[in-house]
């Protein structure tokens, strides 16, 4: 087996794992930072991967199922985003605002294996009503995952065999550069509404002090990530041992001096 067919095999069985984990979600491979993170890997481009799958995380926060409404489809929009940067050669907002449309049209596949779904269920309704071998019902289980899987995987083999990095780059020159150029403008403004919304949804006013800090510290420092990440961890544990909220400063004080004086009666 050539390493091309390698990484089209790969690349079929991780896309499947991501469709079936969009309905279990059991270990969440369907969200973007970690199906990003997964192709990146196949590809042979980590970092490319993890910076898709990070922005299209903040994105796809509030893409949540509820009831009967089905959000957009983050998780094939996501392997086909980072395809479409690492084989196709397009910039990251790029790729970025792409995955929006396909997002909506991987929501309109699933509306569709779904409803198909449905009556495997209603199958299973049946069975059971008829006192017959439940060993079937497991069959119908393994079907239907089988479908949720195909509903990924099929879309993203189909565009690795038609698409061909000269094909991808031959139909993405046509755009004109005006149209591209806006598609980087609009990506980066995805972004920073993404950022905002996130910020929007976790921020308390007692923390917004450590956000600043952290702003500044980025922006006029060389400090990487890793620094940056022991800096918050460290600044973390001196608000919890420094603030009263969870520091109990009477039950310290207490316990101190009932240490004090069992240790003088332990010497009397």
């Amino acid at each position: 087996m050539d390493i091309i067919s390698l990484k089209l095999t790969l690349i079929f069985l991780i896309s499947s794992l991501i469709g079936i984990e969009s309905i279990l979600d059991q270990f969440q491979f369907h969200r973007p930072l970690l199906a990003c993170t997964l192709m990146g890997i196949i590809l042979g481009d980590l970092k490319t991967g993890i910076i898709i799958g990070g922005t299209l995380e903040i994105m796809s926060l509030g893409w949540i199922n509820i009831g009967a409404a089905i959000c957009p489809d983050s998780a094939l929009a996501s392997i086909i985003s980072t395809l479409l940067v690492i084989i196709g050669k397009q910039s990251i907002g790029s790729g970025i605002t792409l995955a929006i449309p396909i997002a909506a049209a991987g929501q309109i596949l699933t509306i569709i294996v779904r409803s198909i779904c449905i009556s495997i269920q209603h199958l299973a309704d049946k069975i059971i009503e008829n006192n017959k071998n439940t060993i079937y019902l497991s069959y119908l289980h393994l079907i239907a995952l089988t479908i949720q899987a195909l509903r990924v995987s099929i879309p993203v083999i189909i565009f690795c065999y038609s698409m061909k990095t000269e094909t991808i780059k031959n139909l993405l020159d046509m755009i004109p550069a005006f149209i591209t150029e806006g598609l980087n403008v609009s990506g980066n403004i995805i972004v920073t509404i993404g950022y905002a919304m996130v910020i929007n949804m976790i921020k308390e006013k007692y923390l917004m002090p450590f956000f600043y800090l952290g702003f500044i510290i980025s922006g006029s420092t060389s400090f990487n990530l890793l620094s940056l990440g022991i800096i918050g961890i460290i600044l973390s544990i001196l608000y919890i041992q420094l603030s009263p909220k969870y520091y109990d400063y009477k039950n310290i004080k207490y316990n101190k001096n009932n240490k004090k004086n069992i240790k003088d009666d332990e010497l009397d």
